[in-house]
């Protein structure tokens, strides 16, 4: 993996959904895990299945738009964790609208934590990558990055990650870091949950209806997306950067 004893990776978003299976993938890798989240104490559950399995994490709790508090969480991970040498950019959020009813707040709200966290967490982690001569940054896009109805914030933010973390693999990899993301298709996690219940359809029927759009017929669940970041955080994956990988069920251009 590196060189590093006991390599530590950062995992934002992880309380819940797509981090926390990412969380517990990296852990079972080996990794000792930053669970970090807004809400410290949501990252319970989390850092306590990965230490009920024998592995260390750490709960911390980050607006990740805001830049010393990022800087502030990073150095308590490196601190009490170890330098991280892995960063997963996952936290997230929605504010779905139509363009003509969309605020400006649901706007920068989205873009706050998209791109302005994934850019402030960057930044903040690079330079224990750089000082250890090797690092993986892992960007969660989505296939909304492609044009989504209702979702004009969330789709630009998703967009820009893509670019993002290009330009990373091109300033990083003379230091050893790769740079790459993850575009996930339908995930079953409790934000497209909240989906369901916000236009009235119930969860399994909604699981169902989109199933039958995927190709490989069912949806997506956390731990396809964390076998994807596992492959990326592998040594085996030191060729590969700046890249998209689609993780959807089926072909998406």
């Amino acid at each position: 993996m590196t060189d590093i004893d006991q390599p530590t990776a950062i995992v934002t978003g992880a309380a819940r959904g797509i981090g926390a299976g990412v969380a517990r993938r990296l852990s079972a890798d080996g990794f000792g895990v930053a669970v970090l989240d807004l809400d410290e104490s949501a990252c319970a559950d989390t850092v306590k299945a990965i230490t009920d399995s024998g592995g260390r994490a750490l709960a911390v709790g980050v607006d990740v738009s805001d830049p010393e508090a990022v800087a502030s969480a990073v150095r308590r991970v490196a601190d009490e964790l170890g330098a991280p040498t892995v960063l997963v950019n996952n936290a997230g959020i929605t504010r779905d609208n139509l363009l003509f009813k969309m605020t400006s707040d649901d706007w920068d709200a989205v873009m706050n934590v998209h791109l302005r966290g994934s850019f402030l967490m960057a930044r903040a982690t690079q330079t224990y990558m750089v000082d250890a001569g090797w690092g993986r940054i892992v960007n969660l896009s989505s296939v909304s990055a492609l044009g989504n109805r209702g979702q004009a914030n969330y789709s630009a933010a998703k967009a820009g990650l893509q670019g993002f973390t290009k330009t990373l693999a091109i300033e990083l990899g003379r230091f050893g870091v790769t740079a790459n993301a993850i575009a996930p298709g339908f995930i079953a996690t409790d934000m497209t949950k909240a989906t369901a219940e916000r236009i009235g359809v119930g969860w399994q029927e909604y699981q169902e209806q989109r199933a039958k759009e995927i190709p490989v017929q069912r949806v997506g669940r956390p731990e396809d997306i964390a076998a994807a970041v596992a492959f990326f955080v592998s040594e085996e994956a030191s060729f590969v950067s700046g890249q998209v990988l689609y993780v959807a069920g089926g072909p998406r251009t």
